[in-house]
């Protein structure tokens, strides 16, 4: 989705002490906001923006992909918020305190609310991470309550009694109730950046009445944030319309009268109406427009970095694509397009190539780790590793990326696979889908025959989220069954390295491996780009690409 060349500060890593202080009572990123024109606001307006149908049922710990978690962020709250730079601001809590790398504290805030009155206590944390955690529930985002103790992810374990389970099978242990409004934490292992994900929606707290029917919930869900779904509610692959919620006090406080996500087939539909000022934000330029959208909208124009990579998944299980071999044909792909050329020439310099798998705006970035090279345009190499390949197995059929038409991947999609097929000497085409959602479909049942376009958006600012999410054995991102012990032994060392210097020495080495692998192979990072009409003032759009929307207002005519 995005991202360029900037560095958060002080957010990476968290020592022992309390997370933030209390929540601020605006948007809490103290930067200037875009087209604040002083004029009076008109606080009751409906601000509209696009977006798109999400793959499932609105539960928060089985949504893993950006139309969805959209719409969840601003409907739920979490402990934390993290304002427009990245940095975490209590929300739903009053302190967060990790005692050691293993054992948190959190004290929620009192009289904190649900959109249906019900106060928000330490049960509805608790709940809610438990239900997500367990095996027989199968959530996408499970995986993000593995370090908590009970979690079972080891299929060797002698506690787990079933090879297949991946999760808790009772309540995990490691959450403990002291009262209505504090819990505890214990970690299995230490994780130096657990503190600093309590952000991310896998951690939202549900009400007791989700528990009733999960699955009438997901449809109609009741949340905690700034907005709530009213209106004509969620319209299947139209739209979906969010009223404020007078029941949230916390520092995203709306500061309109509603959202409506309207779910575009095409990016071109989306900034066609922003032109004719019929959206009021978007958060995406189709790329035929991006060499003129800047000068086009003037200072309504958005161009910054993100916590957004780009990449495709030549899954495992593919043939040709397992084992040595699989190795050999990734490397070879990887070496046979030119991402400068690409990023400059479709994106018109909104893209950066990338040099490694997480993103520049991460704390401990670097594009200097061994082993990127191979990400480097090299037609001979390519031809040449391919050749090794070929030698194990003879190639045989077409190789497909399959991407979603209304995500404006065309593009890229062709000019890749065009390169491919000249430096292969091999058919390679693009594979478009309608959705995004059905594209999902195919890449979680993994029926899908092709490699598919992929990318993260960052769910909170650390290295760790662009590395473990995705690759570690069994992740709940992992969308093309990669399985490392080297890897995993990586990357669990770095999260349990309280030594800043020594966790990204962990994390460089776990890229390392990435790198001979190739379990996706990185593209680019992308800039948000994106747009605002004439109707709305106070617009900014966050580090992770998202706007700010309870920051919006529209002018009082």
């Amino acid at each position: 989705m995005k991202r360029n060349k900037i560095a958060l500060s002080g957010v990476a890593l968290l020592a022992a002490g309390t997370l933030a202080l209390a929540g601020c009572a605006g948007g809490g990123s103290g930067s200037t906001d875009k087209g604040d024109t002083g004029a009076k606001a008109d606080t009751s307006a409906i601000i509209t923006t696009n977006g798109s149908e999400p793959e499932n049922p609105l539960i928060p710990t089985n949504t893993n992909e950006v139309g969805g978690g959209k719409i969840l962020d601003e409907i739920f709250a979490g402990l934390v918020y993290y304002d427009a730079k990245g940095k975490p601001v209590n929300d739903m809590a009053e302190s967060i305190t990790t005692v050691d790398p293993q054992n948190i504290t959190v004290k929620l805030k009192k009289g904190q609310k649900f959109s249906d009155g019900t106060e928000v206590k330490a049960d509805n944390f608790i709940k809610a991470w438990n239900y997500g955690a367990q095996s027989d529930n199968k959530q996408k985002s499970g995986y993000f309550f593995e370090d908590i103790e009970g979690f079972l992810n080891d299929p060797k374990d002698p506690a787990t009694p079933d090879d297949d389970v991946f999760g808790a099978q009772g309540d995990l242990s490691g959450l403990v109730k002291v009262d209505d409004y504090e819990f505890t934490i214990k970690l299995n292992k230490p994780a130096s950046d657990f503190a600093l994900r309590l952000g991310y929606s896998a951690y939202y707290p549900l009400p007791d009445s989700a528990f009733a029917d999960m699955e009438a919930f997901g449809k109609n869900p009741i949340g905690n944030g700034p907005y709530k779904i009213g209106g004509e509610g969620w319209q299947h692959d139209v739209k979906i319309e969010l009223l404020k919620s007078e029941d949230y006090q916390g520092g995203r406080k709306a500061q309109n009268g509603g959202l409506t996500i309207n779910f575009y087939a095409t990016q071109d539909a989306a900034y066609a109406d922003l032109q004719g000022n019929k959206v009021d934000v978007i958060d995406a330029i189709p790329a035929v427009s991006l060499p003129t959208f800047q000068s086009d909208l003037g200072d309504r124009a958005v161009n910054q970095p993100a916590a957004v990579f780009q990449s495709f998944t030549i899954g495992q299980f593919l043939p040709h694509f397992s084992g040595e071999e699989g190795k050999l044909r990734r490397q070879a792909i990887s070496m046979a397009f030119d991402r400068a050329q690409i990023t400059e020439k479709i994106f018109s310099g909104t893209r950066t190539p990338a040099g490694d798998f997480t993103s520049p705006v991460i704390a401990g970035w670097s594009d200097k780790i061994p082993g990127n090279e191979v990400l480097k345009y090299n037609p001979e190499e390519a031809k040449k590793l391919w050749a090794e390949a070929d030698k194990i197995s003879k190639w045989d059929g077409t190789f497909q990326i399959a991407y979603n038409s209304d995500g404006g991947h065309q593009e890229w999609v062709d000019a890749v696979t065009n390169s491919i097929k000249n430096t292969l000497g091999i058919d390679a085409s693009g594979a478009p889908y309608p959705t995004f959602a059905q594209i999902r479909t195919e890449v979680n049942s993994r029926t899908i025959k092709t490699a598919a376009r992929s990318g993260w958006q960052a769910d909170y600012p650390g290295m760790y989220n662009f590395l473990g999410p995705l690759y570690a054995t069994g992740a709940g991102s992992n969308d093309g069954d990669y399985s490392s012990t080297d890897f995993d032994a990586a990357i669990k060392a770095g999260i349990g390295n309280a030594d800043a210097d020594a966790q990204l020495k962990d994390f460089e080495k776990a890229q390392e491996i990435l790198f001979k692998d190739l379990p996706a192979i990185p593209l680019w990072y992308s800039n948000v780009t994106g747009g605002y009409s004439q109707n709305v003032q106070n617009v900014e759009f966050g580090w992770n690409s998202v706007p700010l929307y309870y920051q919006i207002t529209k002018t009082a005519k």
